[in-house]
């Protein structure tokens, strides 16, 4: 189930995310679950992309790599390379500004602080409610700014340190202005990074430090088998059931249609054994004919049909395990085993076993899974149904880059406004970039200082920052036309396999015409909510 043809709209929508420049609350408004460690200096803070490509980089990367949830309808890889090709061009910014700091940085140490402490408390000010907040911030560079002057035609000194004083406030100034050159065409580069995504194919992840230069390069060795890693475990077959958010990257179950009747012989004698299995693979086969009709018109374009194994984990787990063995293959449930489980883990404890049809629509952006189980117990045999739907991507992730503007009054006409283009990189972003610079060869000071986002668990790239597919209309029909014909399908490969074995299908054919007169008019519900 992975990613087709046409279907990257989700994958290119979260490539873009890496390159943003926004405010990092974007993504505690699209998923609340998330978290961001607050910065001790806010002139550290990370912004959108920078935290974003930081924290998928290191989740899903990292040395002790945690389990991830499946990203259906879109390339999980993709999205890291992405990640890791943003913190490149950032590393190679950081690097000239790293030099910018040095010179002016160190050898005008004094002038650099009292700049930095002005910025910091201009930042502090900032995120005040006050009205005079913002005007105290601006007042309190313009009196640097006049200490600045003061001491260039003043110094309280002679001599050589007389000179220094005369330019410890100056020469920072020429450095920031180095620093704004190098800021703003590497901004330039991010942001057109991810307008290109967002606009159409977008530009492949550059990423050479994956490729091994020798045989003894072991970070791009181990870069290259986490990116083998990922993918494989991308198309593990087994999934996670988490009580009420439903299966982990599938989405909640709106919809479930059960058809339980006794097995009874038709003829008055035995009927002819059979298992879960043999039901399974009828209905398996049933479902490949889904994308042909009777009719010459638009349907179901090719599903994409999977054994699953659904292990239960709990609604507020914070981890996820998958099973371990000689019954599994990397990441994969072998077939034999997929079978075992299907005709003998049907009631207490262990995994059971799904059958899924899946239709990625939308580019990606909606994911429709139908999930039938077989269980027999005693004399009854019971084929379920179950819908799961997981929406597009939250909207915050659709948004293009928009120049930086604003609204004045005319100097003449000052009852009308004209729009003026600012620059694309402020003095407070270029002071905040220049800042982090030394400090981002050091990961775990930057995030002490600057503070870090936290990823919610358990983590998978696409089910994390899904909204609900309600909330569009079109989207909404598609996931409730689904129902009906993959359960009239299901219910037909079911009893002419009970025909073909001598079971009496009467009340079995009378309850699926029950079901499919109320399929017809399915409506979305918390069929994992119990009121009990």
């Amino acid at each position: 189930m992975g990613v087709h043809s046409g279907q990257t709209a989700a994958t290119q929508a979260l490539s873009s995310a890496p390159y943003r420049d926004s405010a990092v609350a974007g993504l505690l408004a699209a998923n609340p679950e998330a978290g961001v460690k607050p910065p001790r200096l806010s002139l550290f803070e990370p912004n959108l992309g920078e935290a974003f490509a930081r924290a998928v980089q290191v989740r899903m990367l990292g040395g002790a790599h945690s389990e991830t949830v499946q990203s259906f309808g879109m390339d999980p890889q993709t999205v890291v390379e992405h990640c890791l090709a943003a913190n490149r061009i950032r590393q190679q910014r950081d690097i000239r500004l790293t030099a910018v700091m040095a010179v002016f940085g160190l050898l005008f140490l004094p002038g650099v602080l009292v700049w930095l402490a002005a910025f910091q408390l201009r930042r502090t000010l900032g995120k005040s409610s006050s009205a005079w907040a913002g005007t105290l911030g601006t007042l309190v560079l313009v009196v640097v700014a006049g200490l600045a002057v003061l001491l260039a035609w003043r110094p309280p000194l002679g001599g050589f340190w007389g000179l220094y004083v005369r330019v410890v406030l100056l020469f920072p100034i020429g450095g920031w202005y180095l620093a704004k050159r190098i800021c703003e065409r590497t901004a330039v580069d991010l942001r057109g990074r991810w307008g290109s995504l967002l606009g159409g194919p977008g530009p492949g992840a550059k990423i050479p430090e994956a490729v091994p230069r020798n045989p003894n390069d072991k970070r791009a060795e181990e870069l290259r088998k986490s990116l083998v890693v990922l993918a494989a475990e991308q198309n593990s077959n087994v999934v996670f059931y988490a009580g009420p958010k439903g299966i982990l990257g599938m989405g909640s179950r709106w919809g479930i249609w059960q058809l339980a009747e006794e097995l009874l012989p038709a003829d008055g004698k035995d009927f002819h054994q059979f298992r879960s299995w043999d039901v399974i693979r009828a209905i398996h086969d049933r479902l490949r004919e889904l994308e042909r009709g009777p009719l010459h018109t638009g349907g179901f374009p090719k599903p994409s049909i999977r054994h699953w194994i659904v292990a239960p984990v709990g609604e507020g787990a914070k981890a996820i395990s998958r099973p371990t063995g000689e019954t599994v293959d990397g990441f994969t449930v072998k077939d034999f085993e997929v079978q075992r489980i299907c005709n003998e883990q049907q009631f207490g404890s262990g995994n059971r076993h799904y059958l899924g049809v899946q239709f990625v629509l939308w580019d990606g952006q909606l994911v429709i899974t139908m999930m039938i189980t077989v269980t027999v117990l005693h004399r009854t045999l019971r084929v379920e149904v179950t819908g799961h739907a997981l929406g597009p991507v939250d909207g915050m992730f659709m948004s293009k880059p928009a120049p930086n503007t604003r609204e004045v009054s005319k100097s003449v006409k000052f009852w009308e406004t004209r729009t003026v283009h600012m620059p694309l990189v402020n003095s407070g972003e270029v002071v905040r970039l220049a800042a982090r610079a030394p400090f981002t060869w050091f990961p775990p000071v930057l995030d002490f200082l600057g503070g870090k986002l936290t990823l919610p668990e358990p983590f998978g790239l696409r089910h994390t920052w899904a909204a609900k597919p309600w909330q569009h209309r079109f989207m909404a029909d598609d996931a409730l036309r689904t129902a009906t014909p993959v359960l009239r399908a299901v219910h037909a490969a079911t009893i002419g396999l009970l025909k073909e074995n001598g079971v009496d299908t009467t009340r079995f054919e009378g309850r699926s015409l029950v079901l499919g007169g109320a399929v017809q008019d399915a409506k979305p519900g918390k069929a994992d909510v119990y009121d009990a």
